[in-house]
């Protein structure tokens, strides 16, 4: 009896606990992951090319000992402002001075012996004609020795005059290359004494390369000439100084060397710059930027939303059913943090700026539209 009892008590457990369970639900499918999108506009693009620059003053001129002999004086501050034919340096003097009293007693010789020449002429008619021709004959010599004799003196004074070095420009004089006591004028001591520099105007002197000359010539001649573009009525060239800032004034186009350098490839160009507050000095290295081009409709992407494998640039694309697709592009320079996009994007599609770990082709994301702040690079 109890045996039947607890037969019956398990088939009722096993019955009610058959009827407790219900049918299990599929599981949901996760969202698709979300992910940050630009979408892509077509504007003008100005494309910068940029150069490494030297500065040169206007004028940088030589200061140089074109006598030999001590330096006896200095009459000037290095590193200030000197006027135009200012006494710079005073070498010693004696030796020159006594030369220039000997050449002066030779003249005065010289006359003396012309004026004893012209005495048998003012007797011509005392004496015989040959003494005539032989006194006609001394004359002759006496004043072209006269005249030998202060060409002596002349030149004597110029070399007395170069022991006085004077400045020949206006312009900031820098630090001697000789102090006082020196012998200069004479290797191995410095026969450059000092330079004055006019930096009132600034040159700044960069080179091209080959392929960068050909891609301008041809962009000049396309506009009407490559004369007419090389002398351009406006301004055209920034400096950035090597502090990162912008120079504020813009330079103008100077000349282009007339061969490219056969050892380097290059060819040199000098642009100058207004430099009224004497901001930049000669010596300095600048980075010179020159508009090349500008491209309309031009499409920029942010340079993290770019897949580079073997040479080769790809981006994720969302399309209209939010699913990515990988498109291979072509790029063209950057602009500042972008890449100038040539071929492979149009206007209003949207590409995947971050959560490229997230996109696969073929993938279903959920797009969020993001803005990118533009950079300076890219604004000018």
């Amino acid at each position: 009896m109890k045996a039947k009892s607890l037969c019956l008590f398990f088939v009722g457990w096993f019955v009610a606990l058959g009827c407790s369970q219900q049918p299990q639900q599929p599981a949901q499918a996760p969202p698709p992951p979300e992910v940050a999108v630009v979408v892509l506009e077509a504007r003008e693009v100005p494309i910068h090319l940029e150069f490494v620059g030297q500065v040169y003053g206007q004028k940088d001129i030589a200061i140089r000992a074109r006598v030999e002999g001590f330096l006896e004086g200095m009459h000037f501050e290095e590193g200030s402002v000197v006027e135009k034919g200012q006494l710079l340096y005073t070498l010693e003097s004696q030796p020159f001075e006594a030369d220039v009293a000997a050449k002066m007693s030779g003249v005065a010789e010289a006359k003396i012996r012309l004026a004893k020449a012209v005495r048998p002429l003012a007797q011509r008619r005392a004496v015989s004609q040959s003494d005539l021709d032989a006194a006609v004959a001394q004359h002759d010599a006496a004043a072209a020795s006269v005249e030998a004799a202060e060409a002596n003196l002349r030149a004597s004074q110029i070399q007395l005059s170069y022991t006085k070095v004077r400045s020949p420009i206006h312009g900031i004089i820098g630090m001697s290359s000789a102090k006082v006591g020196d012998f200069v004028g004479r290797s191995p001591n410095p026969v450059i004494l000092n330079t004055v520099s006019d930096i009132e105007t600034v040159r700044v002197q960069f080179f091209l390369t080959e392929n960068q000359y050909l891609r301008l010539a041809r962009q000049m001649i396309e506009k009407g000439g490559i004369e007419a573009a090389e002398r351009p009525a406006e301004p055209s060239f920034e400096l950035i100084l090597a502090d990162g800032s912008r120079y504020s004034h813009r330079g103008r186009f100077d000349f282009i060397d007339r061969q490219v350098d056969p050892t380097t490839g290059a060819i040199q160009v000098q642009a100058s710059f207004p430099n009224p507050d004497r901001l930049i000095r000669p010596g300095q290295f600048a980075k010179v930027r020159v508009l090349a081009e500008t491209v309309k409709d031009g499409i920029l992407v942010p340079q993290r939303s770019v897949v580079e494998l073997q040479g080769l640039y790809q981006v994720y694309v969302v399309n209209d059913q939010n699913r990515v697709e990988e498109r291979q592009v072509t790029v063209g320079p950057t602009i500042g943090s972008r890449w100038l996009v040539i071929e492979g994007l149009k206007p209003g599609e949207k590409i995947v700026y971050e959560g490229l770990q997230k996109a696969s082709d073929g993938a279903a994301v959920t797009p969020k539209i993001v803005t990118l702040p533009s950079t300076p690079a890219e604004k000018s």
